[in-house]
């Protein structure tokens, strides 16, 4: 549950311009309420608490935009294909933006991986990044990715494309294959999902 010191008045003013449902409070202590896609939003004086499935649905348009941001990504099958999970981690300057996992039906191990990148590369294109640095610990996707190795697979190929397509919004990025160790939430999330579901 995000919390956000902003100022109630310009918050308001951003998410009536992004199309949100605004409401008076509901006591005393309450300025107004806020819904938006998957995530409602309290103000208070000088904060903003933001609930719901999706928070990053109003945290994205309340937060700063720009700056540089790291995106964490994995993604994991059972069985290969079988039950598949993805996790991804969001950090800024001020630490965890943003994260996700969830279960995502059947796929291969490298689906999942694409399909974490994927999910991951949207929220920071939400959060408004200028430059994002993004690590992954599958070395095919990170190869594939910069274009040092082919993809065969049409579905890989088709989620490849889908990759590029966002990181068109980012004024700069980079893709690094670090060690398991080092995208540790990212693979927590995953085993999450799969305790989830």
């Amino acid at each position: 549950m995000p919390t956000l010191e902003c100022d109630p008045d310009t918050a308001r003013e951003r998410l009536s311009e992004a199309g949100a449902e605004l409401s008076a409070g509901n006591t005393d202590h309450e300025r107004w309420r806020a819904s938006l896609g998957e995530a409602n939003a309290v103000a208070y004086d000088d904060t903003v608490v933001i609930q719901g499935k999706r928070p990053a649905d109003i945290e994205s348009v309340l937060r700063d935009r720009g700056g540089r941001g790291h995106l964490y990504f994995d993604g994991g099958s059972r069985g290969n294909p079988g039950p598949a999970a993805i996790g991804w981690v969001i950090v800024g300057g001020d630490g965890i933006v943003a994260e996700g996992g969830e279960r995502i039906g059947r796929a291969t191990n490298n689906l999942a991986e694409y399909e974490a990148l994927v999910r991951g590369l949207e929220a920071a294109r939400d959060y408004g990044f200028d430059v994002l640095e993004i690590r992954g610990d599958s070395e095919l996707i990170v190869k594939q990715v910069r274009g040092a190795w082919n993809t065969n697979d049409p579905d890989l190929r088709e989620r490849r494309v889908r990759v590029h397509e966002l990181l068109g919004a980012f004024d700069e990025w980079s893709i690094t294959h670090v060690p398991r160790e080092i995208n540790e939430r990212a693979d927590e999330l995953v085993n999450e999902a799969f305790e989830d579901g």
